[in-house]
């Protein structure tokens, strides 16, 4: 099947790419492995994404912004990339499945995935106690003891929801100051229900078939180590990009993030890239939705001047 444009995740900067060439009258495709929405569907609510004075629930932005995709003529379809093939100006797009698509265009929006500690029993106890999604799994832990492992914007963020349902959040930082916005440190500072336990880092986990019931921690200044009494880890020490899939394809810095220029491009001539995948200094909401405008309008130039 031949698309002028194919997008490949459905992200806002995907959504948003999926919006402006469907409305510049391409045939567009946009391919997500999973629900549209990418990560904002995991944010229980979204202050920070003009327009919306009260803010807004992750789950509804993100299906605002597919069916106001959608409404001018964006097809989604569910399915992982597993290659794509360059035919001189054409590329093909190999889905796992066998499944092909051939388009003048591509834009890259595949977003990132959590990083994982590498910590002994993280993988073990991965799904019982260890999660990445405090919108996802927070309602498990009504009333037990919550571990949080990070100090930015989303670990902050998600400890002060956990305080819905966990009786006591620990937030485990390696430094003595968190990095998150200044609302949100406030916000957590005032929560009764938030400890903070500074310059540590996760050292283990520990469990049974019920599932986690310790957390070692280490303090990197004296060595010295404590057991947090937890059922629960949720890990938010940043996201590693999901361009595995694109190695040897276009170039990519040593983080494995898209190098492109100010209009999106990537190393290669009709493939673009917006949102977390792209390697920039701020990654928001607000930020991938401008990364996929300007793809789109990239992307239709690039079509105008070589077919």
């Amino acid at each position: 099947m031949k698309y002028d444009v194919v997008i490949i995740g459905g992200g806002p900067a995907g959504l948003t790419a999926g919006l402006y060439t469907s409305r510049a009258r391409l045939k567009s495709l946009l391919i997500e492995k999973g629900l549209p929405g990418g990560l904002v569907t995991t944010t229980e609510w979204v202050e920070n994404y003009p327009g919306f004075e009260e803010g807004i629930m992750g789950v509804e932005l993100a299906r605002k912004m597919e069916k106001q995709a959608v409404r001018f003529g964006l097809e989604i379809i569910q399915g992982t990339v597993y290659g794509i093939v360059l035919n001189n100006n054409i590329k093909k797009i190999i889905l796992e499945d066998n499944q092909q698509y051939e388009a003048k265009g591509i834009i890259l929006a595949t977003g990132a995935h959590p990083r994982p500690l590498r910590i002994e029993g993280e993988n073990q106890f991965r799904g019982r106690g260890v999660s990445y999604c405090a919108t996802c799994d927070g309602a498990f832990y009504r009333e037990k003891r919550i571990a949080v492992v990070g100090g930015g914007d989303s670990a902050v963020q998600e400890a002060i929801f956990l305080t819905k349902f966990a009786e006591i959040v620990y937030v485990i930082h390696r430094r003595d100051e968190l990095r998150a916005e200044k609302i949100l440190q406030e916000r957590a500072f005032s929560n009764p229900k938030i400890k903070f336990v500074w310059n540590s880092v996760a050292d283990k986990i520990d469990g049974d078939d019920a599932g986690v019931n310790v957390l070692h921690v280490k303090d990197i200044k004296t060595g010295e180590k404590s057991a947090l009494d937890v059922q629960g880890v949720f890990i938010y020490i940043g996201y590693n990009p999901n361009t595995e899939f694109l190695k040897g394809l276009v170039a990519l810095n040593e983080n494995n993030y898209i190098i492109t220029d100010e209009n999106m491009s990537a190393s290669v001539p009709g493939i673009f890239a917006a949102g977390d995948v792209r390697n920039k200094p701020l990654k928001q909401i607000a930020t991938a939705v401008g990364d996929g405008a300007t793809a789109a309008m990239a992307a239709e130039k690039y079509i105008e001047e070589n077919f």
